[in-house]
C-alpha cells in the first residue's frame, strides 16, 4: 500500500506531525490539514486515498465534513477524536466514518487502523463480479446496484455487503463480521456492526424496517438470502 496518500486533520500541529511520522515510515504519502475549510479542500483537491479526520475543528467540524464528504465520495474515513461516549462514536459510525480512534491513542495502533481499512478495500480477490436477483457488485470497479439502481455506499458497507453476498445463508456472527468486514479484531463495542448494519439497509432495502436481503438471526448475527421474503 506504499504510495497511497493519507489526509490528516487535526488543529494540533503536534498530533499532526506525529501521525505523519508513523504513516511516513509506513510508505504513505501525508497531506495536513488543521481546520475544517482546509480540510474540505484538500479532501477535494488533493483525492487522499483515506482521511483520519477530527471531531473538534475549528471553522467546521468533523461532523459536517464528514457528512459533507459522503455526499460527495466514498473515500474511506477514520474519526479521531477525544470524545469517548458510545453516542459520540455510533453518531460519527452513523455519519459514513469507517472507524473510530479516542485520544489518548497509539500511533502504532492508528496505523495499524489506517491499513486495515485500505486493506478492505475491494477489488484484489475474489470473483470481479457477483450478481444475487437484481443486486449486482463489482468488486474491481467498487459499484454496486440494485435493479439498475446506483448504491452509493461506503468502503465498510461495500465490504460487509460483500462478505455476506458472497455466501448467501450463511449465519455470520457480529465478531465474523468484524474480523472480515473491518479486518481486526474489535473487543467491546459491539453496537458498531449494527450500526453499519443500519447504514447498509437504508441503502440496500426498499424498505429497512422490514428488510429482506440482510436479514438478522436473533442472537446469532446476520445473513444474506438474495431478496427472499
Amino acid at each position: 500500500m506504499a504510495g497511497k496518500r493519507v489526509l490528516v486533520v487535526d488543529d494540533d500541529v503536534k498530533t499532526v506531525e506525529l501521525v505523519k511520522l508513523y504513516l511516513n515510515r509506513d510508505g504513505y504519502k501525508v497531506l495536513a490539514a488543521y481546520d475544517g475549510v482546509e480540510a474540505l479542500r484538500l479532501a477535494r483537491e488533493g483525492h487522499p486515498d483515506l482521511i483520519v479526520l477530527d471531531l473538534m475543528l475549528p471553522g467546521i467540524d468533523g461532523l459536517e465534513i464528514c457528512r459533507t464528504l459522503r455526499d460527495e465520495s466514498d473515500v474511506p474515513i477514520v474519526m479521531l477524536t477525544a470524545r469517548t461516549t458510545d453516542e459520540d462514536k455510533l453518531t460519527g459510525l452513523g455519519l459514513g466514518a469507517d472507524d473510530y480512534v479516542t485520544k489518548p491513542f497509539s500511533p502504532r495502533e492508528l496505523a495499524a487502523r489506517v491499513r486495515a481499512v485500505l486493506r478492505r478495500l475491494p477489488g484484489e480477490r475474489g470473483p470481479a463480479e457477483i450478481k444475487h436477483g437484481e443486486l449486482t457488485m463489482n468488486f474491481a470497479k467498487h459499484k454496486a446496484s440494485l435493479a439498475g439502481r446506483a448504491l452509493n455506499l461506503s468502503p465498510t458497507e461495500f465490504k460487509l455487503l460483500g462478505v455476506l453476498a458472497k455466501e448467501p445463508g450463511r449465519v455470520f456472527s457480529r465478531a465474523q463480521l468484524i474480523e472480515q468486514a473491518l479486518g481486526y479484531d474489535f473487543v467491546g463495542f459491539d453496537r458498531t456492526m449494527d450500526v453499519h448494519i443500519l447504514n447498509l439497509r437504508r441503502k440496500l432495502e426498499p424498505d429497512s424496517n422490514h428488510p429482506k436481503y440482510v436479514k438478522t438471526v436473533y442472537g446469532v448475527g446476520y445473513k444474506f438470502l438474495e431478496g427472499e421474503q
